[in-house]
């Protein structure tokens, strides 16, 4: 019996932002429920998360065509032609997929940014808490908590619709944003594979490296308490 053919549909890049993501939202969500010197950890996942969010936004204007938000992102004709089926199916997100994928970007860029402003004023405080205002940090404070609902709705959302392809359409999404390649015959004919050469890996790593970089200049603008 001859094995059935596969296509590329995520490159390493991408599915590494994708796991590590994973861990960020876990982690963020353990250490901030268990509190005390956790913080830190909390904090660091923080830093992570942002450094995640720059890096795919810069990845969706020069990563592999599948993932840059021109081939994905799509209007309500584009959606609703998905549901109804008429739409088949090419590699990348899927135009429901899609705002999924700009909502979880949003929320978690947003998570992350208010961080750096937020403050107990007990243990812990984002780097840039003390560049503010008093109220403006305690405002962004109440945000940053506020946000937390949203992310875990649209986090259970995701796992729900994993499920659903894979009982409903076999499909196995999150198997191919492990190994990276899915079936062939779930795509169109003239679905190209996704490039994951050494070539757009070594740029991901340089655009890896400036996001951290940009990350780590916003932690030294901390302002020293002075003791």
């Amino acid at each position: 019996m001859a094995t059935p053919r596969k296509i590329r549909v995520w490159d390493l890049p991408t599915r590494l932002f994708h796991w590590l993501l994973v861990v960020c939202i876990v982690g963020a969500y353990v250490t901030i429920k268990v509190g005390g010197l956790w913080l830190d950890y909390h904090m660091l996942f923080g830093y992570t998360t942002l450094g995640l969010i720059l890096f795919r936004i810069v990845w969706g204007f020069v990563g592999p065509e599948p993932v840059r938000f021109r081939h994905f992102v799509r209007g309500p004709g584009a959606v609703m032609a998905y549901l109804k089926g008429t739409r088949v199916r090419d590699t990348g997100p899927n135009p429901l997929g899609a705002l999924s994928v700009v909502a979880m970007l949003a929320l978690l860029g947003y998570q992350a940014v208010t961080g750096l402003f937020a403050t107990d004023d007990i243990l812990s405080s984002g780097p840039l808490s003390a560049r503010v205002s008093n109220d403006l940090a305690s405002t962004l404070t109440g945000l940053h908590k506020l946000d937390e609902w949203p992310i875990l709705i649209l986090v259970a959302l995701h796992v729900l619709a994993i499920i659903y392809y894979r009982v409903a359409r076999k499909q196995k999404l999150a198997a191919a944003m492990i190994t990276g390649d899915a079936p062939a015959d779930e795509f169109h004919s003239a679905a190209e594979p996704t490039r994951d050469t050494w070539k757009v890996r070594g740029l991901a790593v340089v655009i890896a490296v400036v996001a951290a970089g940009v990350v780590y200049w916003i932690t030294t603008l901390r302002v020293s308490s002075g003791y």
